[in-house]
């Protein structure tokens, strides 16, 4: 009797979605740990990157320094992605150390033998390469969570959820992420001269 319990009670939790939110949730989870896994690819660049930076423009301290910061503020955050406050701190963290980076490379072009570096050259590819696979495994983070909370919004299985405690899971504010991902305008040009002032005609 009790074995036959076990296998209707299955059967009703199955038939109210309560496997495949435990599928879904877990495909959530795999999700977010490819986004950290490679900010966590990039973050381990950027040592390298400004120790090249600066073996051709040490004098660009504030870049380098703010590089260095804002590395250092994203390592700090404990960021739990199933709370919202949580992710969009470590969000807006993550969009400061890019606006860094941004000017980190704009910087770069203003050293024609740095640009032209092997070394840097290397370290310029491979950022390149993670900023792809950063955009990649966040997209597919922000489908994952949007169908599992489009999924146990639906009925029965919100009634399945809401009896197991599971909750709609934040996620990553699209249009604030494009915004921010944008390199800052940084003109390092020399300022035309002022025209010469017109001298007023001698008396006659």
């Amino acid at each position: 009797m009790r074995v036959l319990l076990l296998l209707l009670l299955a059967m009703l939790l199955s038939g109210c979605g309560y496997n495949q939110i435990q599928q879904k949730d877990e495909a959530t989870k795999a999700g977010w740990s490819e986004v950290l896994n490679q900010y966590k690819r990039r973050a381990d660049l950027i040592p390298n990157l400004v120790a090249a930076v600066k073996g051709y423009a040490a004098h660009e301290a504030q870049v380098l320094t703010a590089v260095t910061e804002a590395r250092a503020k994203v390592s700090q955050i404990n960021v739990n992605a199933d709370d919202a406050a949580s992710l969009a701190n470590y969000q807006a963290a993550q969009g400061e150390l890019s606006q860094a980076l941004g000017r980190l490379m704009m910087v770069s072009e203003n050293y024609p033998n740095l640009k032209a570096d092997a070394s840097f050259l290397n370290l310029q590819t491979q950022l390149e390469g993670t900023e792809n696979r950063i955009t990649v495994a966040r997209g597919r983070y922000i489908t994952l969570v949007q169908d599992y909370n489009t999924y146990i919004r639906q009925f029965p299985v919100n009634l399945t959820a809401m009896v197991f405690g599971h909750k709609q899971k934040p996620n990553f504010a699209v249009e604030n992420e494009a915004q921010i991902q944008q390199p800052p305008t940084v003109d390092f040009s020399t300022p035309a001269p002022a025209p010469p002032a017109v001298q007023p005609a001698p008396a006659t």
